[in-house]
């Protein structure tokens, strides 16, 4: 249960996009279709997975006063092989992405998570936490593509789905399209957390004396 809570952190409670608001710049930049957010996104979970799990591995000998230039050196090594990856098997993928690629060596995520997690952390719990991190990513890069491609052509990886007479709207294949969508995610992801919310769990952090079902007994016990 303790692992599933670790993934499922990176995934909705702890997005590294919707809830962390860290690298925001590729994941804007590479959203203009559907394939480019995936391929970002699996390239991101690959360099993170395989980051944290070396760093995890070897932390104990890893030098405190050097640590952040190894993390860095490991971080590149492991994107410096899923971009060769991408050039070799999928070369209009990697002409797409550009430098975003190998801008993932200094992607706030990643250097986030080897520094505040991998480093301390076994490998039991980064191998949860770096795939729900990255599938965390990966969704919401992967929607946030949806919606801009499919409004920006009519068609979702090459397929068109609107009809043809559908006449495509330019705003969303631009950056200030890539900031409106990504704020619409943000604002709906807001808005679920609300309603999900339980108001006497709330009002119990707020005064326990006051919440009967949650702090009864606790309150009595102030009170007597």
């Amino acid at each position: 249960m303790r692992l599933f809570r670790i993934f499922t952190n990176g995934l909705i409670r702890e997005n590294p996009l919707l809830i962390l608001m860290i690298g925001l710049c590729s994941s804007l930049a590479v959203t203009t279709s559907v394939d480019n957010g995936i391929g970002m996104g699996l390239s991101m979970t690959f360099v993170l997975l395989m980051s944290e799990l070396v760093i995890s591995l070897f932390r104990k000998l890893i030098p405190e006063s050097v640590r952040i230039p190894i993390f860095i050196i490991i971080i590149a090594a492991f994107t410096t092989v899923i971009d060769y990856v991408l050039k070799a098997w999928f070369p209009d993928l990697s002409k797409a992405m550009g430098v975003f690629i190998p801008l993932i060596v200094v992607n706030c995520i990643i250097m986030g998570r080897v520094e505040g997690f991998a480093s301390k952390q076994p490998v039991s719990d980064v191998i949860p936490d770096a795939l729900g991190m990255g599938l965390g990513y990966t969704w919401v890069l992967t929607g946030i593509a949806l919606v801009r491609e499919l409004l920006g052509s009519g068609a979702i990886l090459g397929f068109q789905v609107l009809p043809s007479s559908y006449q495509p709207i330019l705003f969303f294949v631009l950056p200030p399209g890539g900031f409106f969508v990504f704020s619409l995610f943000i604002a709906l992801n807001l808005f679920i957390k609300s309603k999900l919310k339980d108001p006497k769990a709330a009002d119990c952090d707020s005064n326990c004396a006051g919440c009967a079902v949650h702090c009864g007994s606790a309150g009595a016990g102030g009170k007597s």
